[in-house]
């Protein structure tokens, strides 16, 4: 028996989010990452602690606050309604949002690992050569950290792919519109249509599989010595 139709729905929307949530990760995740590798402030200990918090958290506790802060009460949804976008609970913004906060870890933890593995040698010689810091970082921290930067890559998306608390506690079930792979599996499960979770979890199960081992594969060339993010 093939994939049904919200079976490939599912999976779209689970491509099309992990991918979004990817972009947004990178961009907000290297300038965090290349202040956790360089700073000397208090608030280090601090900012890594909530930055990890995910690896240790319960995801339906993680959802349940992000859905008080995100509704017509929380600050977040008084902020979003104020703006103009409603509330972002049971939305795939929302989705989004949640999505970000809970794989945020895997990606900066590589790439604050990969800044850190810089150390600072090169730019030292790079100042001498009259280098900017935008110049510098742009020059020689992006591209000596790129192994980190292909690592977070495929874990963010990866991570993304199964996330299952978070997004049932933010975007329920709305076929279309936030209903995930991992959702629509339990579904299947819930209407005792195991044959149709088996599917996906076949599905699920290979594509984790693959990726770990492409990881793996690519951290040995580098002569990476292990996976140092979290979980």
């Amino acid at each position: 028996m093939g994939l049904s139709g919200p079976d490939l729905a599912a999976i779209g929307l689970t491509l099309q989010l992990a991918t979004v949530v990817t972009v947004v990760l990178l961009i907000i995740g290297t300038p965090l990452a290349w202040w956790l590798a360089t700073t000397r402030s208090v608030l280090k200990g601090p900012v890594a602690a909530l930055v990890s918090l995910p690896l240790v958290l319960p995801p339906t506790v993680l959802g349940f606050y992000l859905l008080i802060a995100m509704g017509p009460q929380g600050w977040i949804g008084q902020f979003t309604q104020a703006i103009g976008l409603g509330t972002l609970p049971f939305t795939f913004g929302g989705l989004v949002v949640a999505s970000v906060l809970y794989s945020m870890p895997f990606v900066v933890q590589p790439i604050q690992n990969a800044m850190e593995a810089i150390g600072t040698r090169p730019l030292e010689v790079a100042a001498t050569l009259r280098a900017g810091p935008l110049d510098r970082f742009f020059s020689v921290v992006l591209p000596l950290a790129r192994p980190g930067f292909l690592t977070a890559t495929v874990l963010g998306f990866a991570h993304t792919v199964g996330e299952f608390g978070v997004v049932l506690m933010i975007g329920g079930n709305i076929p279309g519109a936030t209903r995930v792979v991992s959702v629509q599996m339990y579904d299947h499960v819930e209407a005792l249509d195991y044959a149709g979770a088996h599917q996906l979890a076949v599905i699920m199960v290979l594509f984790s599989f693959v990726t770990l081992v492409a990881l793996y594969r690519f951290q040995s060339r580098r002569g990476v010595s292990g996976l140092k993010y979290g979980g």
